[in-house]
């Protein structure tokens, strides 16, 4: 019963950590990437599909992404996604392909940028947490209808709380990691 409570836990915290990195990817720093495009969907024949499904998606040069759909009528759809996101690119077709060419950061920029960090790494925080305040119910609920004892109450929180501390260290690592890459001029 507990170990299937801990590895619950586990799964749930790790999902999050890796969810958090995942957003972190989307967030512009200055480089070319293609994970900056895959926040974007495109409506394909009626349907809406991420662009990385209708398109390979490339940076052959450290400031500049290249686009090359499968379907060249879908260039001016790709173009207005591009546009309506908050990325802040202006794509160039050539009727085959599009590039965007990836801007400099202003400090402003940067600025705004980890401040958007910050706020996602609060929240992957107070998401990690609340999985913590649930599996706490839980062995309180264990230990109120006498399924474990005090002390093996004590112990599991404690195991809980070491999870929790673990995965959050995890939040903040990665949003340092972030801010850094933000700042690199």
């Amino acid at each position: 019963m507990i170990s299937d409570i801990k590895k619950d836990i586990e799964n749930r915290m790790s999902k999050t950590v890796s969810v958090y990195k995942e957003d972190l990817l989307t967030i512009r720093a200055g480089r070319a990437n293609p994970s900056l495009l895959d926040k974007i969907t495109i409506d394909y024949y009626g349907q809406a599909t991420p662009l990385n499904q209708a398109a390979s998606i490339s940076a052959p040069e450290a400031k500049l992404l290249v686009i090359q759909p499968w379907d060249a009528n879908l260039i001016p759809e790709i173009e207005k996604a591009i546009l309506k996101s908050d990325l802040g690119l202006n794509p160039s077709n050539d009727g085959k392909l599009i590039r965007l060419a990836i801007p400099q950061l202003t400090e402003e920029r940067r600025q705004e940028l980890t401040k958007v960090v910050k706020k996602n790494g609060e929240s992957a925080k107070v998401a990690v947490r609340n999985i913590r305040r649930e599996a706490m119910d839980d062995v309180k609920k264990l230990e109120k209808n006498k399924e474990i004892t005090e002390d093996e109450q004590k112990v599991y929180e404690e195991d809980i709380q070491n999870l929790t501390d673990k995965h959050i260290k995890l939040i903040d690592q990665a949003t340092e990691n972030k801010e850094k890459e933000l700042m690199e001029i």
